[in-house]
């Protein structure tokens, strides 16, 4: 008969000690927390892709309503919707109707949560090269004031949109 000592009773268990389950509940707590804030990270970036998304459709909307109308692309130069429209609506109903549409989408209820969202048109002659084809250079620029978030702060924001047209 073999006889174990006191000392082997026991230590040939397979299992996990009260270090090795604390370590373990340690590695766990660790990668949560981690978790955590890169879910906080991915929804502060997702808010801004969301407003770009939305800044981005309101130029390409007046960008369109230019070439759209693009034999008179000059009436749209200066619109600035933080001010009234200024176009004259008898010569150009065209452009004023575009402008009055333009603000209103940027001041509506599409634009909650913009803070202080304001679009303005540039248009300028595309320069001396070639006169005759008549092409007009549109800048549409948009600005506005970030979501802030849990963290980040609010900070102004702005996209630029730039294009060519020429009348048919």
């Amino acid at each position: 008969m073999v006889r174990q000592s006191h000392r082997d009773i026991g230590h040939d268990s397979d299992g996990f000690s009260l270090i090795e389950g604390m370590l373990a509940s340690l590695i766990l707590a660790i990668s949560l927390l981690s978790l955590s804030t890169m879910q906080i990270f991915s929804l502060g970036r997702n808010v801004d892709a969301s407003e770009m998304t939305r800044v981005t459709n309101f130029a390409a909307d007046i960008m369109e309503r230019i070439q759209f109308n693009r034999r008179n692309a000059a009436a749209y130069n200066g619109i600035d919707t933080s001010v009234a429209c200024t176009i004259d609506s008898a010569s150009q109903p065209i452009a004023r109707g575009d402008c009055d549409q333009w603000v209103n989408l940027l001041t509506g209820s599409f634009s909650a949560g913009l803070g202080g969202i304001r679009g303005k048109v540039d248009v300028s002659p595309t320069g001396p090269t070639n006169p005759a084809l008549n092409m007009s250079r549109v800048v549409v620029t948009m600005t506005w004031t970030g979501a802030a978030g849990a963290s980040k702060v609010a900070r102004p924001r702005q996209v630029a949109m730039t294009t060519v047209v020429a009348p048919e």
